[in-house]
């Protein structure tokens, strides 16, 4: 149950630090941009730190596919994984639009769309089929670098979480401007709810593309593995 509760504590803290960095902050600027995609990253380092020996730090429901398939975890954990970052990114979907609510304009949306709270879109590629497609690519890079830096045998160790999250900034980099970058279905799911709108309208792309990039991930690092190719030549 531990690990279920920190795996929500953890989606909680990247859904609302993320979102609230594009809200205050804005994309609309090279700057702002930068900030926004190395606020989820360094969320993503300091919660690896924090909760990484309890759960792996997850907070990602794609990684969290990625790991079952791989053999890594029980899908009756991925159920409970699921279930607690669903609830985290709800929670901090609720307490953005609160933020929202409560701050004045000119104190709270620096250029950024408040009727957003951090949610996902597809304009920027050019519609569904391109947001779909840049997710797919997005979560599988980012959830390969995940598979491989935490694999137990030839992992990067202590270093897994500093390379996770460098990853999910580069992601964020090149994606912002696209999609606004999901790559996590839990983290598009929380703002959407309470954003409403053409964001829960375009909801299903941040969830189904995440997940197949997630499972594709899995399925390459099984096969390019030096420890799991060397466990089948045996």
């Amino acid at each position: 149950m531990k690990k279920y509760i920190v795996e929500c504590i953890g989606t909680f803290v990247l859904t609302f630090f993320g979102c609230a960095t594009a809200m205050f902050v804005g994309c609309g600027t090279p700057a702002g941009l930068f900030a926004t995609a190395a606020a989820f990253g360094l969320t993503v380092v300091a919660m690896a730190y924090t909760i990484g020996g309890i759960s792996g730090c997850h907070i990602n429901p794609a990684i969290t596919l990625g790991v079952a398939l791989s053999g890594r975890m029980s899908w009756k954990d991925a159920v409970g994984y699921w279930l607690g970052q669903l609830i985290g990114a709800i929670i901090a979907g609720a307490l953005l639009l609160l933020f929202a609510k409560t701050m004045t304009p000119s104190a709270a949306f620096a250029g950024a769309n408040p009727a957003g709270l951090g949610a996902n879109g597809v304009a920027g590629a050019g519609g569904a089929g391109g947001a779909f497609l840049v997710e797919v690519v997005g979560t599988f890079i980012f959830v390969l670098v995940v598979l491989g830096t935490t694999d137990p045998k030839v992992g990067a160790g202590n270093f897994a979480g500093l390379a996770i999250g460098l990853s999910l900034t580069l992601v964020h980099l090149v994606c912002i401007n696209l999609t606004g970058t999901s790559v996590n279905p839990a983290r598009s799911i929380g703002p959407a709810i309470f954003a409403g709108g053409q964001a829960l309208k375009d909801l299903w792309v941040f969830i189904v593309a995440p997940l197949v990039g997630g499972a594709l991930s899995a399925v390459v690092w099984s096969a390019i593995s030096p420890a799991i190719t060397e466990a089948k030549a045996q």
